[in-house]
């Protein structure tokens, strides 16, 4: 049985030029919060960026961003926004130690299989310096699987996130949860993580 990430990669592929035209302008409000925990000029990791759209606010805001995306056509949607090379980086294959101060990921870590989201998140935490920042966002549910379409998704629920999250050491993991859109046009319940390592 597929665990949906075939799919939704080749789904990103194939509508690259039209998903990231379609991004709003406006980068989610969730970024300030995150860019008020950083200090100026801080080193910044972005998971699955898409067009590029909040890697250009932090690099406007004069942060050191380093954006990447799991899907190659993306990173090349984000490339020609940004006017620099963006590396093509799927989740498990992060390697880096210690080495940034926030690892910004919207909207990307909810197409994870839940049976390897432990592992990620592990892997993102060990790239983090101490004291780094984490966000990340999913759409709420109970349980995981495919959109209309065609994208897998893991809808964790607000208590199974805590608990993955909980296998790590953090200093504080704040969870909200709000109403808000989608890519899809549909109400979507949104999960907010904002995690800060020890």
């Amino acid at each position: 049985m597929s665990d949906g990430r075939n799919e939704t990669a080749q789904f990103y592929a194939e509508n690259a030029a039209i998903y990231a035209a379609e991004l709003s302008k406006a980068s989610p409000k969730q970024l300030d919060r995150f860019l008020e925990k950083l200090s100026p000029e801080a080193a910044i990791l972005e998971l699955g960026c898409g067009n590029g759209r909040d890697s250009a606010a932090m690099i406007a805001r004069g942060f050191s961003v380093t954006p990447t995306d799991g899907v190659p056509e993306m990173a090349e949607e984000a490339s020609r926004r940004l006017g620099v090379a963006v590396d093509v980086l799927r989740f498990e294959d992060i390697e880096s130690v210690s080495a940034f101060d926030g690892i910004w990921a919207n909207a990307c870590l909810l197409h994870v299989p839940r049976a390897n989201l432990a592992g990620i998140l592990s892997r993102i935490h060990r790239a983090l310096r101490p004291s780094g920042v984490f966000y990340a966002s999913f759409k709420a549910g109970e349980a995981e699987g495919f959109d209309a379409l065609g994208r897998f998704f893991n809808y964790p629920s607000r208590e199974w996130l805590g608990n993955a999250y909980a296998a790590l050491e953090w200093k504080s993991v704040e969870i909200a949860q709000d109403l808000g859109g989608a890519y899809d046009r549909k109400p979507t319940e949104w999960l907010q993580v904002m995690a800060v390592k020890d």
